[in-house]
């Protein structure tokens, strides 16, 4: 068996690439999602924009690139093909790995990790994907935060600390811009992996379709954690937790739009399982796992899951392979509580850290953060197929794509 590359340092400032991954230098600084299906944060990301923040073309909507190193990049795709052109951007924000939308479309929030502490800001979204600062950044009380999302009733900001392991809240003001911190939660606990998983690392923070509960998942802990938001106050209160598989690092979750299923990707053992979802409780608990690469690939080369993304009539599931540099195809079976690996297609680079899907379903947008490329593809909404539009657009280092 080939030697495995060691595996990456996650979320721990600037970092090197996996020394058994020939020639893929981290080419940056190091740093969910469902774009298209109506779940909790991604959903906002897929309104429409008002008249105001249109660009120019009928044809031609904002992506945003959230970078490590170069801040925000503001392009436009075709909504037929894909192809990127670079606007302009927000380079003074520190690696702002995640990106999300508000529900009006209006204000696009990140991350920046510019400080000891994460902290998360707002812009106003103008012409052509314009971006002006609202507001001052915010703290979200620890080191290292790597996602956020805003909840569907565009009142609260939610965060997720990987350095710190914690999870945060913040009101969103009337203007958009993001006011006072109202909760930080702090994850106990560890896991059998003692590189990875020495202490708690939040990776994500969402809502479930209908906006009942929020869930953070954990990969230092192996578990998911659901809260209730008190609309009221912004207070999380803990409701229940899962485990997964010892050792699976979960790291990203997405929701099944209409089904009560999740999906939860696992980056340190290269499965996704599948979580059943009680919506009145909020209680998930879980099912089988499959592989992410095909049979046999894993002995090649060690492969680590990043984003999860679904197709907004649930039939179909995408994720990100880093290391394998793939994207998989997912048939959802079973009502929901399956899952069948359908193929794989080359991410049009190297490192796919994060994927979304265009709100008309019909592209798919890879982030590859080593390859500083974002690969494009055109879906076939009948068979779920991916098929790369044109080559990679050529960019910085990438946490995230997000198309609007």
């Amino acid at each position: 068996m080939p030697p495995q590359s060691p595996q990456p340092v996650e979320h721990t400032g600037r970092a090197t690439a996996p020394s058994g991954l020939a020639r893929r230098s981290l080419l940056g600084a190091l740093g969910a999602g469902v774009l298209g299906a109506a779940s909790g944060l991604h959903a906002s990301a897929a309104r429409a924009l008002p008249s105001s923040a249109r660009p120019e073309a009928a044809d031609l909507r904002p992506v945003f690139l959230g970078t490590y190193g170069n801040g925000i990049i503001s392009c436009t795709y075709d909504t037929t093909t894909g192809a990127l052109t670079r606007r302009g951007g927000f380079p003074a924000v520190t690696d702002p790995s995640f990106l999300a939308v508000s529900p009006d479309g209006k204000v696009l929030y990140s991350l920046d990790n510019g400080g000891r502490q994460g902290a998360v800001r707002a812009f106003a979204i103008g012409t052509g994907g314009a971006l002006t600062p609202l507001g001052q950044a915010q703290s979200t009380g620890g080191a290292n935060v790597t996602h956020l999302s805003v909840h569907p009733t565009g009142r609260y900001l939610l965060s997720a600390n990987y350095g710190a392991g914690s999870v945060a809240a913040h009101r969103i003001n009337g203007d958009g811009s993001v006011g006072a911190r109202t909760a930080l939660v702090q994850h106990t606990g560890s896991g059998p992996d003692p590189g990875r998983q020495e202490g708690p690392h939040a990776h994500q923070i969402i809502t479930d379709p209908l906006g009942r509960h929020v869930f953070a998942v954990d990969l230092g802990t192996d578990k998911v954690y659901t809260y209730r938001l008190d609309t009221a106050s912004g207070t999380l209160r803990p409701v229940s937790e899962v485990r997964s598989v010892p050792g699976a690092g979960p790291r990203h979750m997405v929701f099944h739009p209409t089904a009560p299923y999740a999906y939860v990707a696992n980056e340190l053992n290269s499965t996704i399982t599948v979580y059943s979802h009680q919506p009145t409780t909020g209680v998930l608990t879980r099912g089988e796992s499959r592989p992410t690469v095909p049979g046999g690939s894993a002995a090649a080369v060690r492969n680590y899951p990043a984003e999860v993304a679904i197709s907004a009539d649930g039939r179909f599931l995408y994720l990100s392979n880093r290391g394998h540099e793939s994207i998989a195809r997912f048939a959802v079976t079973e009502d929901g509580s399956g899952l069948r690996l359908v193929d794989t297609v080359p991410s049009g680079g190297s490192w796919p850290r994060h994927i979304s899907l265009a709100p008309s379903g019909t592209l798919l947008f890879a982030a590859n953060q080593y390859g500083r490329t974002v690969g494009v593809f055109t879906v076939n909404r009948e068979t779920g197929a991916l098929t790369a539009s044109g080559p990679p657009f050529t960019t910085s280092s990438l946490g995230c794509a997000l198309p609007v």
